[in-house]
Protein backbone atom coordinates (compact mmCIF):
# COMPACT_ATOMS: atom_id res chain seq x y z
CA UNK A 1 0.00 0.00 0.00
CA UNK A 2 3.07 2.09 1.28
CA UNK A 3 4.25 1.65 -2.59
CA UNK A 4 1.10 2.55 -4.54
CA UNK A 5 0.88 5.45 -2.52
CA UNK A 6 4.69 6.59 -3.23
CA UNK A 7 3.76 5.16 -7.18
CA UNK A 8 0.97 7.69 -7.20
CA UNK A 9 2.73 10.95 -5.74
CA UNK A 10 5.61 10.25 -8.28
CA UNK A 11 2.89 10.13 -10.76
CA UNK A 12 1.32 13.47 -10.00
CA UNK A 13 4.85 15.12 -9.66
CA UNK A 14 6.08 13.78 -12.83
CA UNK A 15 2.77 14.73 -14.45
CA UNK A 16 3.18 18.67 -12.97
CA UNK A 17 6.26 18.71 -14.19
CA UNK A 18 5.74 17.68 -17.87
CA UNK A 19 2.61 20.09 -18.10
CA UNK A 20 4.52 22.98 -16.24
CA UNK A 21 7.79 22.65 -18.70
CA UNK A 22 5.06 22.72 -21.81
CA UNK A 23 3.81 25.97 -20.88
CA UNK A 24 7.03 27.71 -19.27
CA UNK A 25 9.84 25.79 -21.95
CA UNK A 26 10.58 29.22 -23.93
CA UNK A 27 10.96 30.82 -20.67
CA UNK A 28 13.33 28.16 -19.38
CA UNK A 29 15.35 27.98 -22.32
CA UNK A 30 15.85 31.84 -22.02
CA UNK A 31 16.60 31.21 -18.50
CA UNK A 32 19.27 28.12 -18.85
CA UNK A 33 20.21 28.99 -22.84
CA UNK A 34 19.42 26.42 -25.71
CA UNK A 35 22.59 24.40 -25.33
CA UNK A 36 21.71 23.15 -21.56
CA UNK A 37 17.63 22.39 -22.60
CA UNK A 38 18.65 18.95 -24.29
CA UNK A 39 19.82 17.34 -20.93
CA UNK A 40 17.24 19.22 -18.87
CA UNK A 41 14.78 17.83 -21.07
CA UNK A 42 16.27 14.33 -20.69
CA UNK A 43 16.42 14.58 -17.55
CA UNK A 44 12.70 15.61 -17.37
CA UNK A 45 11.28 12.98 -19.84
CA UNK A 46 13.58 10.03 -18.37
CA UNK A 47 11.95 10.36 -15.24
CA UNK A 48 8.37 10.51 -16.82
CA UNK A 49 8.65 7.86 -18.55
CA UNK A 50 9.99 5.54 -15.76
CA UNK A 51 7.46 6.75 -13.92
CA UNK A 52 4.93 5.56 -16.88
CA UNK A 53 6.48 2.44 -17.37
CA UNK A 54 6.30 2.06 -13.03
CA UNK A 55 2.41 2.71 -13.58
CA UNK A 56 2.12 0.16 -16.29
CA UNK A 57 3.39 -2.45 -13.92
CA UNK A 58 1.22 -1.60 -11.15
CA UNK A 59 -1.77 -1.44 -13.29
CA UNK A 60 -1.31 -5.66 -14.45
CA UNK A 61 0.52 -6.47 -10.94
CA UNK A 62 -1.64 -4.37 -8.44
CA UNK A 63 -5.06 -3.59 -10.36
CA UNK A 64 -3.55 0.06 -9.26
CA UNK A 65 -5.10 2.47 -12.03
CA UNK A 66 -4.68 6.18 -11.14
CA UNK A 67 -0.97 6.19 -11.67
CA UNK A 68 -1.51 5.00 -15.00
CA UNK A 69 -4.97 6.60 -15.98
CA UNK A 70 -2.25 10.15 -14.17
CA UNK A 71 0.46 9.34 -17.24
CA UNK A 72 -2.20 8.63 -19.97
CA UNK A 73 -3.94 11.62 -19.23
CA UNK A 74 -0.53 13.68 -19.52
CA UNK A 75 0.77 11.74 -22.35
CA UNK A 76 -3.01 13.13 -23.99
CA UNK A 77 -2.27 17.11 -22.95
CA UNK A 78 1.23 16.99 -24.69
CA UNK A 79 -0.23 15.60 -28.00
CA UNK A 80 -2.64 17.53 -28.16
CA UNK A 81 -2.55 20.58 -25.84
CA UNK A 82 -1.11 23.70 -27.83
CA UNK A 83 1.04 25.02 -24.90
CA UNK A 84 3.06 27.06 -27.07
CA UNK A 85 0.29 28.65 -29.06
CA UNK A 86 -1.24 29.56 -26.01
CA UNK A 87 1.68 31.18 -23.96
CA UNK A 88 2.27 33.22 -27.54
CA UNK A 89 -1.17 34.67 -27.46
CA UNK A 90 -1.34 35.21 -24.07
CA UNK A 91 1.95 37.01 -23.88
CA UNK A 92 1.02 39.17 -27.27
CA UNK A 93 -2.69 40.31 -25.54
CA UNK A 94 -0.64 41.05 -22.33
CA UNK A 95 2.07 43.03 -23.60
CA UNK A 96 0.54 44.34 -26.90
CA UNK A 97 0.21 48.21 -25.44
CA UNK A 98 3.26 48.58 -24.07
CA UNK A 99 5.34 47.10 -27.04
CA UNK A 100 3.21 49.79 -29.00
CA UNK A 101 4.68 52.12 -26.18
CA UNK A 102 8.30 51.07 -27.30
CA UNK A 103 7.04 51.22 -31.55
CA UNK A 104 5.96 54.90 -31.09
CA UNK A 105 9.23 56.18 -29.03
CA UNK A 106 11.49 53.99 -31.94
CA UNK A 107 9.61 55.88 -34.66
CA UNK A 108 9.66 59.02 -33.06
CA UNK A 109 13.50 58.99 -32.42
CA UNK A 110 13.41 58.89 -28.87
CA UNK A 111 15.06 55.14 -28.63
CA UNK A 112 17.75 55.03 -30.64
CA UNK A 113 20.31 52.59 -32.66
CA UNK A 114 22.48 51.71 -29.39
CA UNK A 115 24.38 48.21 -29.80
CA UNK A 116 28.28 48.57 -31.22
CA UNK A 117 28.48 46.64 -34.07
CA UNK A 118 24.62 46.04 -34.96
CA UNK A 119 23.24 48.76 -36.60
CA UNK A 120 19.73 47.82 -36.48
CA UNK A 121 19.58 46.75 -32.67
CA UNK A 122 17.92 48.89 -30.18
CA UNK A 123 18.78 47.57 -26.61
CA UNK A 124 15.74 48.72 -24.25
CA UNK A 125 15.09 50.16 -21.21
CA UNK A 126 14.93 47.91 -18.13
CA UNK A 127 11.41 48.47 -17.90
CA UNK A 128 11.12 47.35 -21.50
CA UNK A 129 13.31 44.62 -21.61
CA UNK A 130 10.77 41.69 -20.73
CA UNK A 131 9.26 42.39 -24.16
CA UNK A 132 11.43 41.11 -26.17
CA UNK A 133 13.42 37.62 -24.80
CA UNK A 134 16.92 36.45 -25.27
CA UNK A 135 18.56 39.94 -23.78
CA UNK A 136 15.73 43.26 -24.25
CA UNK A 137 16.51 44.10 -27.62
CA UNK A 138 14.58 44.99 -30.68
CA UNK A 139 15.58 44.78 -34.49
CA UNK A 140 14.34 48.05 -36.03
CA UNK A 141 14.20 48.63 -40.22
CA UNK A 142 12.92 52.00 -41.72
CA UNK A 143 12.97 51.51 -45.12
CA UNK A 144 11.74 54.97 -46.67
CA UNK A 145 9.38 56.23 -44.00
CA UNK A 146 8.41 52.72 -42.92
CA UNK A 147 9.59 50.90 -39.78
CA UNK A 148 9.53 46.99 -39.06
CA UNK A 149 9.95 46.60 -35.26
CA UNK A 150 10.84 42.62 -34.17
CA UNK A 151 10.50 41.72 -30.74
CA UNK A 152 11.50 38.41 -30.35
CA UNK A 153 9.36 35.66 -28.10
CA UNK A 154 13.19 33.19 -29.07
CA UNK A 155 15.99 34.13 -30.25
CA UNK A 156 18.26 30.98 -30.89
CA UNK A 157 20.97 30.72 -32.43
CA UNK A 158 22.22 31.49 -35.89
CA UNK A 159 18.94 32.48 -37.70
CA UNK A 160 17.27 30.63 -35.83
CA UNK A 161 14.18 33.10 -34.24
CA UNK A 162 10.61 34.11 -33.78
CA UNK A 163 8.87 37.04 -32.76
CA UNK A 164 6.23 39.59 -32.88
CA UNK A 165 6.89 41.99 -35.61
CA UNK A 166 5.25 45.46 -35.70
CA UNK A 167 5.26 47.12 -39.28
CA UNK A 168 4.10 50.59 -39.33
CA UNK A 169 2.49 50.43 -42.93
CA UNK A 170 0.87 47.45 -41.92
CA UNK A 171 2.19 45.70 -45.03
CA UNK A 172 3.94 41.74 -44.50
CA UNK A 173 7.36 41.49 -43.62
CA UNK A 174 9.39 40.62 -46.35
CA UNK A 175 10.66 36.78 -45.93
CA UNK A 176 14.53 38.19 -45.05
CA UNK A 177 13.99 41.60 -43.50
CA UNK A 178 15.35 40.68 -40.22
CA UNK A 179 18.46 38.74 -42.04
CA UNK A 180 16.06 35.21 -41.72
CA UNK A 181 14.54 33.23 -43.76
CA UNK A 182 10.90 33.11 -42.11
CA UNK A 183 9.18 29.77 -42.28
CA UNK A 184 5.84 31.24 -40.88
CA UNK A 185 4.35 34.58 -41.15
CA UNK A 186 0.65 35.10 -39.31
CA UNK A 187 -1.15 37.96 -39.25
CA UNK A 188 -2.14 39.19 -35.54
CA UNK A 189 -4.09 42.29 -35.83
CA UNK A 190 -3.87 45.64 -37.70
CA UNK A 191 0.24 46.49 -37.80
CA UNK A 192 1.41 42.69 -35.72
CA UNK A 193 2.43 39.52 -37.45
CA UNK A 194 4.06 36.59 -35.98
CA UNK A 195 6.90 35.75 -37.48
CA UNK A 196 9.50 32.42 -37.42
CA UNK A 197 12.88 31.74 -38.96
CA UNK A 198 14.24 27.95 -38.21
Amino acid sequence: MQRQRKLLLLSLFSSFLVILNGFFQWSIVEIITPFLMFPFWLVLFVFFIVITVLAIVQLFKYKNWKPFVIQAVTIIILFYFPFTQTMLDLDFKMHKSEREEVVDKVVSGKYKYNVPDSPSLIHLPKQYTHLSKGGGDVIAVKTGDSFTILFFTFRGILDSFSGFVYSTNDQKPLKTVFDGDFKEIKKLDKHWYFVGSY
